[in-house]
């Protein structure tokens, strides 16, 4: 059950229904239809029709206006008083020629031009002597409001300044020329991206026109227009997006055949999809071609080739279809692959992208690949730069696009995305005599941009390859289960994110007489070669399997739970990593918190267990929880920033069989997972409170404290985030300097089943952000998702957990359905 402290509700503005004047007139001569009174009056209608212009919310109004046929606008009357004359077109009546004005129209500018069809209406000019004679006076304003025929607002075609036929013709995102005031073009720039407008960084400068690029959809760029103002022109940008042509088929070799034969594809009508970006992808490889269609190849780079000339991007898709291929050619039964291909050439064929772009290439990659339509990706990217070594863990301008594209905030489409980074490769070279773990963990090599990102998953690597064949002479530098001598390492202080995340195979070393250790064939993954039918496998190995193995599972996994958020699935995979026996071998026998840390930097939480993340046994049971929090708003009493809601659950533990096991210990895991925007402010490096946009944090109750003790507690933790720490009173196993950093939260409590049973509140709360801002939160309360993740594990005691708390929770549901009626 969650308590909503505060609540909030958005108005949402209705769409204008834009009047059309029909006919001019209004002058007196005989015979004119319709009468002067008439067209005033539809024309006022018109303005009426016109939205609403709020000082707060809109700029002003955007309005066609169109001539009687076969006459001319007053322009001078359009461009004055409030309204800025923008074009003016010709266009064909079936009755003759009218033109058609673009008009941007103030508040103050609706209102004079209100007034002047008002006074057309009711008044004349006063009569005048002319040639002797009284000549009597005409309507005010008659050269005007005769020449109109129709106000409406405006929509883009009206803004149009290429030719009609190249105005975009559906409704996908595409790239358009922006031509702005110069003096509006910082606001327009700054704002658009929340309308799903991604703005480039030329720009040209004219006299009286600033022009940008733009990618957006015909409603995200209307939405922008009609929002922001400052817009006096559209047109088609001279460059457009482009897509690369397929690769070229080669035949099939007769040992591709074989498992070719024994694979079955998925048929899925919502499979799950591994986005790599990386060097494009081979659809030559008969074990690739059945998951990758022609359609899904895409570029960072309209100017780049589709194929895959380096080789790695078909590695890693052969990759994250089956896996490592050695046991699937060893073995003779039946194959399946339940994913689906999507390819984005991050990496040109030729030379490296520019450092100071690699954020906007990233981002022009996943635009590039969603412009295809809504699907459950698993971006996975395995490319890093040592550019920015060292970092120490803080934010790069690249680790910082990767955040803001997992938290929707960047991309032409705003969405969150589930983003998998590889940690980066060390260098063989550089290793000599002594513990490989050393070197490994020295702060040359820690863990390369954008890897540190807080809300991608990022991967490491481990290995079990150790068997070299006999009489080689050398032996496997890494023992089994432990850290692969290619994984980078994080280094850096305490109060960055763990990093990596989870490790993943990714093979061995070799390591003769005399340094360095080399790479061997026995020692790597076996995975398809760009090449085929010349070569059908090649070797693979490294951080970059290691997360190609990875994007295997995550996808995988979401396809089992399709409902779920990328929060979720990052934090239920994340969640099921165990360190393995040998990365434990490194603790002492009674290890305290701070002998963690080693493994924290190493391996993150260990290697993932699907098995654990897909189900819960009869002994081990998970709860997820999705939900939303507000964490910041305004007090009502001082008018400053505070921290404004928290969520309480009663958790639904099996009580009685929980009591039955006595003294026996059980594990409680707790994972929190939230995706932050982030601040990378030169202010906020070295300090995790200002970087990210909000900070949350899980507490359970201690066994004897009451509700009210422990939201005491809670509220002083959320003040003093940084305050004495009671870790060892709560018998949390990792405490909070490894709980409380990144936006992914993970502890485990093991303690005696009696206590647990009366340990059933946990509270969710924030701490301080960078949203924390009272100028900030003027503007509105942004609420945040967040899923948590509970489980239970008995390990080897005979108890029935997982059916007592079905129980309780479908009571708990039914309970809350009587409610809501």
């Amino acid at each position: 059950m969650a308590r909503d402290l505060r609540h909030f509700h958005l108005r949402s503005l209705g769409q204008p229904r834009p009047f059309k004047a029909k006919g001019g007139g209004g002058s007196k001569r005989p015979g004119d239809v319709p009468s002067r009174a008439a067209h005033a009056q539809a024309l006022l209608q018109a303005i009426d029709a016109l939205p609403n212009i709020p000082v707060a919310e809109l700029p002003g109004v955007y309005l066609e206006v169109r001539s009687r046929v076969d006459e001319r606008l007053k322009k001078d009357s359009l461009d004055a008083s409030g309204l800025t004359l923008l074009r003016v077109a010709e266009a064909l009546d079936p009755g003759g020629a009218q033109e058609r004005a673009t008009v941007f129209a103030t508040a103050k500018g609706v209102e004079n031009l209100r007034k002047k069809v008002e006074q057309f209406r009711t008044e004349d000019t006063p009569d005048r002597e002319k040639d002797g004679e009284i000549v009597p006076g005409r309507p005010k304003n008659a050269d005007l409001v005769q020449s109109v025929a129709a106000i409406t607002e405006a929509g883009l075609r009206a803004l149009w300044r290429s030719p009609p036929g190249k105005f975009p013709g559906a409704d996908i995102a595409t790239v358009w020329e922006v031509w702005l005031e110069p003096q509006m073009t910082e606001a327009f720039v700054a704002a658009a991206p929340n309308y799903g407008v991604t703005v480039g960084a030329d720009r040209l400068e004219f006299p009286e026109d600033t022009v940008v690029v733009v990618q957006a959809d015909r409603n995200q760029l209307a939405q922008a227009v009609r929002r922001l103002g400052g817009v006096r022109a559209l047109a088609a940008p001279t460059i457009t997006a482009d897509f690369f042509d397929g690769l070229p088929v080669a035949e099939q070799a007769q040992w591709v055949d074989e498992l070719a034969g024994r694979t079955t594809y998925t048929d899925n009508p919502d499979p799950g999809y591994v986005t790599l970006l990386d060097t494009g992808v081979s659809r030559a490889h008969p074990l690739i071609q059945p998951a990758l269609s022609m359609d899904d190849r895409h570029a960072a780079n309209p100017a780049w080739g589709l194929e895959d000339v380096k080789g790695h991007g078909t590695e890693m898709g052969g990759l994250a279809l089956f896996g490592d291929l050695t046991p699937k050619l060893h073995q003779a039964n039946p194959v399946s692959v339940v994913n689906r291909l999507e390819s984005v050439k991050l990496l040109p064929d030729a030379g490296v992208n520019p450092h100071h772009l690699l954020g906007a290439v990233t981002r022009q990659a996943i635009n590039a690949v969603e412009l295809v339509g809504p699907r459950r990706r698993t971006f996975t990217m395995t490319t890093t730069t040592g550019e920015d070594t060292p970092h120490d863990g803080a934010p790069t301008s690249w680790s910082t696009e990767v955040d803001q594209l997992a938290a929707g905030v960047s991309g032409e489409i705003r969405q969150r995305r589930l983003v998998l980074v590889s940690a980066g490769n060390t260098d063989n070279f550089t290793f000599g005599v002594g513990s490989y773990l050393d070197r490994c963990d020295h702060e040359d090599n820690e863990i390369e941009s954008p890897a540190q990102a807080w809300n991608a998953l990022s991967v490491g690597a481990y290995t079990e390859k150790n068997v070299l064949p006999d009489g080689e002479p050398a032996q496997a530098l890494a023992p089994f289960g432990d850290l692969s001598p290619a994984s980078r390492t994080a280094s850096w202080s305490s109060h960055w994110p763990i990093k990596p995340d989870v490790v993943l195979e990714g093979g061995n070393w070799a390591l003769s007489a005399m340094p360095p250790p080399m790479r061997h064939g026995w020692l790597s993954l076996l995975s398809t070669h760009h090449n085929y039918p010349v070569r059908s496998f090649t070797f693979t190995f490294d951080t970059s399997a290691a997360t190609a193995l990875a994007a295997k599972d995550v996808t995988e996994l979401w396809s089992d739970y399709p409902t779920l958020w990328p929060e979720t699935v990052r934090g239920l995979y994340v969640s099921s990593a165990r360190w393995t026996q040998q990365m434990r071998a490194h603790l002492p026998a009674q290890p305290n918190k701070g002998h963690y840390t080693p493994l924290f930097q190493r391996y993150g939480y260990g290697v993932p267990d699907m098995a654990r993340a897909r189900r819960s046994a009869s002994n081990a049971l998970t709860l997820i929880v999705e939900d939303t929090i507000t964490p910041y708003g305004i007090s009502e009493k001082t008018g400053g920033d505070v921290h404004n809601e928290m969520k309480l659950f009663a958790l639904p533990w099996p009580v009685e069989a929980l009591r039955a096991l006595g003294d026996a210990d059980v594990i409680l895991r707790v994972a929190l997972s939230s995706f932050i925007a982030p601040n990378p402010s030169e202010a906020s490096r070295g300090v995790r409170y200002r970087y990210a946009s909000h900070n949350l944090r899980f507490q359970l109750n201690r066994a004897g404290e009451n509700e009210a003790q422990f939201l005491a507690r809670i509220n002083k933790a959320a003040e003093q985030p940084d305050g004495p720490a009671n870790d060892e009173d709560d018998l949390w196993d990792f405490g909070s300097n490894r709980r409380h950093v990144g936006s992914l939260h993970i502890d485990q409590l093991t303690c005696k089943a009696s206590d647990l049973a009366r340990r059933n509140l946990l509270a969710v709360h924030p701490v301080t952000g960078w949203w924390k801002s009272k100028k900030l939160l003027n503007q509105g309360l942004p609420s945040v998702r967040y899923a948590l993740i509970v489980e239970i594990d008995a390990e080897e005691l005979d108890t029935e957990l997982y059916a007592e708390v079905q129980v309780a929770v479908d009571a708990l549901i039914d309970a809350q359905a009587v409610v809501q009626v």
